[in-house]
């Protein structure tokens, strides 16, 4: 009796939508594997060709900030005005 159960006799099989849907999803898995895996690759050599090419060319200047500009002095308001006069 335990070699039945071993085997799997009472194990119940999947129904063809199930097995269907089981063969789509590997289908889509192995797809995206195989995409990830050239995605990867891609990034991989592209890296490498800029890492390249920034060894090649100089290091570029760091450019100077611009100076700050002084700030326009407030022009006394025609109220203030009035008041300093009387």
């Amino acid at each position: 009796m335990k070699d039945a159960l071993a085997e799997g006799i009472f194990k119940p099989k999947p129904t063809t939508a199930e097995a269907k849907g089981d063969a789509t999803t590997r289908a889509a898995r192995t797809i995206i594997g195989s995409e990830v895996a050239l995605r990867d690759a891609k990034t991989e050599r592209l890296r490498k060709a800029r890492l390249a090419q920034e060894a090649l060319e100089p290091a570029p200047e760091p450019k100077a900030k611009p100076k700050a500009k002084a700030k326009a002095k407030a022009k006394p308001k025609a109220a203030a005005a009035k008041l300093a006069s009387t």
